[in-house]
C-alpha cells in the first residue's frame, strides 16, 4: 500500500510538472498586461512539433542534411533551438494579435476573443500544413529504469520533475532579483504610470512573452519525450487544465501558478488510483471548483480593489 502511494506520488509530480511549467507562462503574461493568452497551450503545442522537427534533422531524416549527431548532442541541441524557435512565435502572436488592440485601447473582451483565434489558428494551421497523421518524437534519451522495491522510476520522469523546479527558481530568481523583473511587476502595478518613468513598456512585453513561450517550449519537450505521439490538438486540453490550475494556485502571482500545477496533477493522479479513469476530469475539476468556491482569489491570490 505505501509502495502504491509513493508510486503515485512521482506520477503525480511528473503530470504536475507539465501542468505548472504550462501555468507560469500563463502566469506571466496575466501579471504584466491582465490578458489571459488562451493560445497559450497552442504554443506548447508549437514547441513540441519544433522540438521534433530540430530533432529529426540532427538525427539524418532528412537528405539536405545528411549528417547523424549523437543522441546526447541531439538533445543539447535541440532544447535552446526550440525554446529561440518557440518564442520567436509567442513574440509574432504578440506583435500581430496583442499589440494592436492594445494600442487602441480595446475592451479586454476582444482582446480574449483574439487569443483564443490565435489558438485556433495555430491548432487548425498545424492541421492544413502537416496533415492529420500523428508523428512520433524520436528517442533522445536512453531510458533507464529505477527498481525501489515495486516503485518505479525512470530517469526521464526525473528529470521531468527537476526541470519544473529548476525553471521555477529560475523564473523567481528573474522576477524577483532583476532589474527587468521589477519592471515587469511594475508594468502589472500600474502600466499607465511605468512610461513616464522611462521604463520600454513594449520592450518588457516581448520578454515577458519570450520568457512564457520558452517555458511552454520546455514543457512540450518533456511531454514529447515521456509521451512521443504528438498531434495538432494535443495542446487544447493540457493548456485548458494549466490555465484551471493558475486560477487555483491564485494567476498573477507564480508560486500560485507552480503549486496549482502539483494541485492538479496529484488530484488527478489520485482520483485514478481509486475510481475508474473515466471519472478523473470531473472528480478533479469539482474538487478544485469547491476549492474556489472557498477561496476565490485562488490559494495565492490577493484581492484587489480598483480606485475610483
Amino acid at each position: 500500500m505505501l509502495e502504491s502511494i509513493i508510486q503515485n506520488i512521482f506520477n503525480a509530480l511528473q503530470w504536475g510538472s507539465y501542468y505548472s511549467l504550462i501555468a507560469l507562462g500563463y502566469c506571466l503574461v496575466y501579471g504584466v498586461l491582465l490578458l489571459i493568452n488562451f493560445a497559450h497551450g497552442d504554443i506548447f503545442m508549437v514547441g513540441a512539433y519544433i522540438g521534433f522537427f530540430i530533432s529529426t534533422l540532427f538525427l539524418g531524416h532528412y537528405h539536405f542534411f545528411p549528417y547523424v549527431l549523437p543522441k546526447g548532442v541531439v538533445l543539447a541541441l535541440t532544447i535552446p533551438l526550440t525554446m529561440f524557435l518557440t518564442s520567436c512565435v509567442g513574440v509574432f502572436i504578440e506583435r500581430v494579435a496583442y499589440r494592436p488592440l492594445r494600442r487602441k485601447g480595446a475592451n479586454r473582451l476582444y482582446v480574449v476573443i483574439t487569443a483564443l483565434m490565435a489558438g485556433l489558428i495555430l491548432e487548425n494551421g498545424n492541421l492544413a500544413l502537416l496533415g492529420a497523421s500523428r508523428k512520433k518524437f524520436p528517442e533522445l534519451l536512453d531510458k533507464t529504469i529505477y527498481h525501489f522495491g515495486n516503485i518505479t522510476l525512470t530517469n526521464v520522469k526525473i528529470i521531468v520533475i527537476l526541470s519544473a523546479f529548476l525553471v521555477f527558481w529560475l523564473l523567481h530568481f528573474i522576477v524577483t532579483k532583476t532589474k527587468i523583473g521589477m519592471a515587469m511587476r511594475a508594468i502589472s502595478y500600474d502600466r499607465f504610470a511605468v512610461p513616464l518613468m522611462g521604463i520600454p513598456v513594449d520592450t518588457i512585453i516581448v520578454f515577458t512573452f519570450i520568457l512564457g513561450s520558452s517555458m511552454a517550449a520546455i514543457a512540450g519537450i518533456l511531454f514529447a519525450m515521456s509521451y512521443p505521439i504528438l498531434d495538432p490538438y494535443m495542446g487544447a486540453m493540457v493548456g485548458w487544465k494549466a490555465f484551471i490550475a493558475a486560477v487555483v494556485g491564485g494567476i498573477g502571482d507564480i508560486r500560485g501558478a507552480f503549486v496549482g500545477g502539483f494541485l492538479l496533477g496529484f488530484v488527478e493522479i489520485l482520483v485514478v488510483a481509486f475510481f475508474p479513469s473515466t471519472f478523473r476530469d470531473l472528480i478533479a475539476f469539482t474538487i478544485l471548483l469547491i476549492i474556489l468556491s472557498f477561496k476565490p482569489t485562488g490559494i495565492f491570490g490577493i484581492a484587489k480593489t480598483t480606485k475610483i
